[in-house]
């Protein structure tokens, strides 16, 4: 098993009377990109801050490249590249004049690496950075975060507010990170782009991660299953896999089925006879939507 880049281990976190994060658990390795997926306030940035060493959990440990968060937030973050969901740097410098300033807290080389990104990325060296748009500025973000080649780049909503194509240019230059070694921790809300580029997925709500797999495994193992005729009843007990959404229209119920085998999944459905059976591929976004629809509904009902 390939080394831990990363790992939080039964970490929590409360602020007064609201739990961040709840006993969550994951880890990294290198050479993948890992997507947390949620909503506002499910603990995504809370995690980020626990492993950086800038929040201290209440109970669990979390450490970065070997070393405890806690004792080694500063060493962690100057050997990580962080990439803010709100940029902040000097824009009153040229681009060029950002990395020769950045470039004073590491290593000698960092600036001509950060220049050959610069290149890459096409964005000019003699343009005071706050004349660049924000897809340009993004950019230079990345760069200043990438130009000490480390093992870990963590980006929290990095893509917010970018067009569509500065996006997904900007996504997919994580896969060339990943493909040197190193290790992406992605959080990010553009959940349709995250899907063509992440290798792990893990979903958080209200502070619990309630699912943490490779994402092809995931979506081979989710399923829609739309059931239709005039008397329907299923039991999810002797059903195979796990029912985690069910709505109800008229003569129709679907249903969202985790951790399942198809062929098993029909040859259960074969038996039934008040009722007809559709399969349809789940889409990650799918996925996440009716995790968090099941979760509100829940909620609901505890009001209630």
């Amino acid at each position: 098993m390939s080394e831990s880049i990363f790992e939080l281990k039964n970490v929590t976190k409360r602020f007064r009377d609201v739990t961040a994060l709840d006993d969550v658990s994951f880890q990294g390795t290198a050479g993948k990109v890992i997507a947390i997926l949620g909503e506002n306030g499910a603990g995504k940035t809370t995690a980020i801050n626990v492993m950086l060493g800038m929040l201290k959990p209440d109970s669990g440990k979390s450490s970065v490249l070997g070393m405890n968060s806690q004792t080694h937030g500063l060493e962690i973050r100057k050997m990580v590249g962080y990439v803010p969901d709100k940029l902040a740097f000097y824009d009153w410098m040229t681009v060029d004049e950002l990395g020769w300033f950045a470039s004073g807290f590491y290593a000698a080389g960092y600036h001509k690496r950060y220049k050959s990104i610069m290149a890459n990325f096409h964005v000019p060296l003699d343009k005071k950075v706050k004349t660049l748009s924000k897809g340009m500025q993004a950019k230079v973000s990345l760069a200043l975060s990438l130009a000490h080649e480390p093992k870990l780049l963590i980006l929290d909503e990095p893509t917010s507010g970018l067009d569509p194509l500065v996006r997904r240019e900007f996504l997919e230059s994580m896969v060339d990170v990943a493909a040197q070694n190193r290790t992406v921790l992605l959080s990010s809300h553009q959940i349709s782009e995250v899907e063509r580029v992440a290798d792990i997925v893990v979903i958080m709500i209200k502070g619990k991660i309630v699912i943490h797999a490779p994402l092809e495994d995931l979506k081979n193992s989710a399923c829609d299953v739309v059931l239709t005729g005039e008397s329907i009843s299923v039991s999810h007990d002797a059903m195979p896999g796990r029912v985690v959404h069910q709505e109800v229209s008229g003569h129709q119920q679907q249903l969202m089925i985790l951790d399942v085998d198809k062929n098993e999944l029909a040859a259960h459905f074969n038996q039934q006879t008040e009722f007809s059976y559709e399969f349809r591929q789940s889409s990650l976004e799918e996925i996440l939507l009716r995790l968090l629809k099941t979760s509100r509904d829940e909620e609901v009902k505890q009001n209630v």
